[in-house]
């Protein structure tokens, strides 16, 4: 199964232009915007997520309808998130 997860924006990035830092979960990771060029993106939006890009940006009540879907999966969920905040992206 392949899922997109919310993420809240919370820096971006000068050199290289097209990477952010998002907030998944309490994970920071950075993320590649550049399929959201021409964007306006702001601190404090939130993106979809899915392997390392930022795919469409979303309203804050899409993103929180999202994650309480995700986080009644239960353990496949908290598996994920562990899985993120242990990996060296």
């Amino acid at each position: 199964m392949c899922l997109g997860i919310p993420g809240e924006l919370v820096g971006f990035c000068d050199d290289p232009p097209d990477l952010a830092t998002v907030d998944v979960s309490g994970v920071r990771r950075r993320v590649n915007i550049g399929l959201l060029a021409g964007q306006s993106l702001q601190q404090g939006d939130w993106v979809l997520v899915h392997v390392g890009f930022a795919l469409s940006k979303i309203s804050e009540s899409e993103a929180q309808a999202v994650l309480d879907f995700l986080e009644d999966m239960g353990q496949a969920y908290d598996d994920e998130v562990t899985a993120l905040r242990e990996s060296n992206l």
